[in-house]
């Protein structure tokens, strides 16, 4: 699915290193959980595999084919990255769960309210959060909304920096859950954690993170 050829990223004002060069296979079905220290790189190689910073060198393909600057924004529609703290726009829940309908990536598509009840249920939150205020969200409840609205987009491959950070431990099992439910054989997935216990859960296969290397 994602292949990288020596990838890496370099911290331009200071010119250090913050993602040595890496060739590294996401394959289906992998369930690959990354942990390390803070400030190692974990999130480093999250943007960098969803190509929302670009390499210094090397290149990341998509099923064995480079991506070219024009066809990043279809690759973003099967590669969703989910930051630690989510981009919100202003209005309602329910605003931020149609925003994705309004690009030229999903124009086909429509906005289906029962499946995102179903998705926000199986989170353990009520149909009513869909009228709640983004902007009055606490963060657990907007790590929640930014799974949400990856999922209903019916991705092949999932990227979650830490995504339940925010979230209490009962709460943090409802997101393992409604990933688990999401997976098939067919498609694949990163989960950065600090929670070692939480890393073995939701993988296949562990990785470390240590001052931009991943081994």
């Amino acid at each position: 699915m994602i292949t990288t050829v020596h990838l890496s990223r370099i911290d331009e004002r200071s010119a250090t290193m913050l993602l040595h060069p890496l060739a590294f296979t996401l394959a289906p079905g992998d369930r690959v959980a990354i942990t390390g220290p803070s400030g190692s790189g974990k999130s480093v190689l999250l943007r960098a595999l969803a190509l929302l910073d670009a390499p210094h060198g090397g290149e990341v393909r998509w099923q064995g084919t480079p991506v070219a600057t024009a066809q990043i924004p279809t690759y973003r529609s099967q590669v969703c990255y989910i930051a630690q703290k989510p981009a919100v726009i202003d209005g309602s829940v329910e605003d931020n769960l149609r925003y994705p309908y309004s690009l030229n990536v999903h124009a086909k598509a429509q906005f289906e309210r029962d499946t995102v009840v179903q998705l926000l249920t199986k989170a353990g939150k009520p149909a009513g959060f869909l009228d709640k205020q983004a902007s009055e969200l606490s963060g657990g409840e907007s790590q929640v909304m930014a799974l949400v609205r990856a999922l209903q987009l019916n991705p092949q491959v999932l990227l979650l920096d830490e995504p339940t950070a925010a979230l209490d431990p009962a709460s943090a099992r409802q997101v393992e859950d409604l990933v688990d439910a999401w997976f098939n054989p067919g498609r694949a997935l990163i989960w950065v954690s600090h929670d070692p216990a939480q890393a073995e859960r939701v993988s296949n296969r562990q990785l470390v993170m240590k001052a931009g290397k991943l081994a």
